[in-house]
């Protein structure tokens, strides 16, 4: 273990016991600690090597003298965020067909690890990359697990599974032709040692396709998540039990259809079967008209850390007018039944997900999982709390990590981040995170 720098000075008003100076103490915050509970003030963190040791209050949990205090008085200390739905292949340029043509000799030692560097930085400690290159996720999941490069703790899919892979993108989206290449392609993956399987367009499938794409997964204990931006992807989702669908679609239809609903409510009801989740990735619908008239978030250098000037230059360039993106025009119509559609999935008993698709056009990974989280408060009405538990308890559930992370609780990874203030009162303090503790290791 490393040898930890001692501070001179400590907390005054924690208690001092036996010299550890193993110990790294969080001293002072208000405690946010994933359970959904109210905020302990004055709270004692104490984290041993990559875990945490113990958690209370100055009253409550002495700090060992010679540990490496760290002040948190008015900050507001919680759980590393998660983000359920990145693409770190991607950094917010303009046109995927040059992209894809331009980039891929780059994704694994330049730009993947520029994206994981940006959301450990924002205080994403852990993140699903639902997208990538089969070699290269694996080796950048490697590398930053190693210590080798930082990043979060990355879940990773690999390739995308569906009917047809678009021209130009065969690396990283595999196409099907029948169930027995179903079963062959997800044992591929599996067998490779990814995370999750990521099933889109199942609505071009055939039925025995997409059930041997399930079962295959299933076998291999690894969860399926699925596009949902049309009516059919969701009823064959569910028909065949995906474990959760992803984006908030259906173009500018008003709501979902009743029978989808239904449906979605029958599944949650299955109480053996666990929750059922969501993933709406919804701040963009919200946020397009905004960003075009006051494009202050694409002049944000932060985006731009880690990546190459070439290619910052080529990003720039193609984000030059934002508001001419056929990828966008129809977005303001989106965002008049976005609002319905989210408050359907809630009512119909979903857990819904904090994810982003971060690295799409416009959509950077220094800024979107914060402003994910704004939207869901400030123009969807969830309760911050909830919204938090949906960065940080929820995930960990999901992937079924939650023995290790998603709380701020004695024996899992000290995966802990802070903010100057009350992030219960104002969301949007997570735009700029104070203290990044990943696995122990402040790295911010």
């Amino acid at each position: 273990m490393q040898t930890r720098r001692l501070l001179v000075t400590l907390f005054a008003g924690a208690s001092l016991v036996s010299v550890d100076a193993r110990i790294t103490a969080l001293v002072g915050g208000r405690l946010i600690d994933g359970w959904g509970g109210a905020p302990v003030n004055n709270s004692i963190i104490l984290i041993d090597g990559e875990r945490i040791k113990a958690v209370g209050t100055a009253d409550t949990l002495p700090v060992p003298a010679g540990a490496e205090v760290i002040d948190c008085r008015g900050l507001s200390v919680l759980p590393g965020l998660w983000d359920m739905h990145v693409h770190t292949m991607l950094l917010g340029h303009s046109d995927y067909t040059h992209w894809d043509k331009t980039y891929p000799a780059r994704f694994e030692k330049e730009i993947m690890p520029a994206a994981a560097a940006q959301l450990l930085h924002a205080g994403v400690t852990s993140a699903v990359d639902l997208g990538a290159p089969l070699t290269a996720s694996l080796n950048v999941r490697a590398r930053i697990a190693q210590g080798e490069i930082p990043g979060p703790t990355l879940y990773i899919s690999g390739p995308f599974i569906q009917h047809e892979p678009y021209p130009g993108t065969e690396d990283f989206r595999w196409g099907i032709k029948g169930a027995a290449d179903a079963r062959a392609k997800v044992k591929q993956l599996a067998e490779a040692g990814v995370d999750v399987i990521k099933l889109i367009d199942q609505d071009q499938m055939t039925g025995e396709e997409i059930e041997a794409v399930v079962t295959e997964a299933h076998a291999h204990k690894l969860p399926v998540v699925a596009h949902a931006h049309r009516p059919d992807e969701i009823r064959l989702g569910l028909k065949y039990g995906v474990d959760r669908f992803e984006h908030t679609g259906l173009a500018t239809a008003p709501e979902y259809p009743a029978d989808v609903i239904a449906a979605l409510q029958e599944r949650t009801a299955k109480m053996a079967l666990g929750p059922m989740y969501w993933c709406p990735t919804i701040e963009g619908f919200f946020n397009y008209e905004y960003n075009v008239a006051n494009p202050m978030h694409i002049e944000d250098t932060g985006w731009q850390a880690g990546v190459p000037a070439d290619i910052v230059a080529d990003i720039k360039q193609s984000l030059k007018n934002p508001g001419w993106l056929a990828y966008y025009q129809i977005t303001p119509l989106r965002a008049k039944t976005s609002a319905a559609k989210f408050a359907q999935l809630q009512k119909a008993g979903l857990t819904l997900l904090i994810g982003t698709d971060s690295g799409i056009p416009m959509k950077f990974h220094n800024q979107s999982t914060w402003r994910e989280l704004d939207i869901w408060v400030n123009k969807l009405g969830v309760d911050p709390m909830t919204a938090i538990r949906a960065a940080t308890y929820w995930p960990a559930v999901s992937m079924k990590v939650d023995a290790d992370y998603g709380t701020i609780s004695a024996g899992k990874y000290a995966d802990i981040i802070a903010v100057k203030g009350d992030v219960l009162r104002y969301i949007n303090l997570l735009q700029r995170v104070d203290l990044v503790i990943k696995h122990g290791r402040r790295v911010k």
